[in-house]
């Protein structure tokens, strides 16, 4: 919070409009709405405001929470979203963003924003199949929130691997990939060979019996004799875009500041 917001709310609480535990919630960033307490302060410390995880969640809570987050300028996103809850929460946010694949709803700051941007750094997203896709949009959709151009590679697994060589064009030039992948979780290892970029592999739930429900991806994946490949939790395309778009906004920004 800065000085002029701390001041307002000095004077709010000498004027008797805030009690002094709604000064102190607000002071640090917290915005309390009975069964969510909002941090309002993440953008400051983490880069990126606070992000809805709405599996769950009523939609009269979501759109609280929406509000709260967009009261206080945020671009709003929220994950794993169903498309019940979406429909009721687009009459009251008709500028909402729904994603039905990856189940993501996004709520831009600026009215009538584009869904793709030319922001903050450049992340490819790369798929082995076209099953993938639920886990590969989630991790668009958080990138593109973040402010990172986004590109989308798509069914370029290792069974065909003329079809990755064929690409690399657009993976050579990123600030990071993100490689989701189910099955034996290969891929991901093939393209941290090709890259001088972070490589962020994404073990999906794809797969028959003895795939035990990605976790054979995700030791495969673990086990990459590519150093540059990390690893995010099985079909944690969040958490992959998120850590995505955070390199390319760092790497952005030292370009940047390499030119002045």
């Amino acid at each position: 919070m800065n000085h002029n917001d701390l001041a307002q709310l000095a004077k709010q609480l000498l004027a008797g409009e805030l009690t002094l535990e709604q000064f102190l919630q607000q002071a640090a960033g917290i915005a309390p709405l009975g069964e969510a307490h909002v941090d309002l302060d993440r953008t400051r410390r983490c880069g990126f405001p606070e992000v809805v995880y709405a599996e769950g969640k009523t939609v009269a809570a979501l759109e609280k929470i929406i509000k709260a987050l967009m009261e206080h300028g945020a671009d709003v996103l929220a994950t794993r979203m169903s498309a019940q809850q979406a429909a009721e929460l687009q009459q009251k946010f008709p500028t909402a963003l729904y994603n039905p694949i990856g189940r993501t709803f996004r709520v831009p700051k600026t009215k009538g924003e584009s869904v793709e941007n030319d922001g903050l750094g450049l992340v490819t997203i790369v798929t082995a199949g076209t099953s993938d896709m639920p886990v590969a949009e989630e991790a668009r959709e958080t990138a593109l929130w973040t402010g990172a151009s986004v590109r989308l590679l798509a069914d370029v697994g290792v069974a065909g691997p003329h079809r990755l060589t064929a690409n690399l064009s657009m993976l050579q030039d990123a600030d990071a990939v993100v490689v989701v992948a189910g099955m034996e979780g290969a891929l991901p290892s093939v393209v941290g060979g090709y890259v001088s970029c972070p490589v962020i592999g994404v073990p999906t739930s794809i797969g028959y019996g003895t795939g035990f429900a990605g976790i054979a991806a995700l030791l495969s994946m673990l086990n990459s004799c590519a150093a540059n490949v990390t690893v995010v939790n099985i079909d944690a395309g969040f958490k992959a875009g998120y850590v995505a778009g955070l390199i390319a906004k760092n790497a952005a920004k030292a370009r940047m500041k390499s030119a002045e």
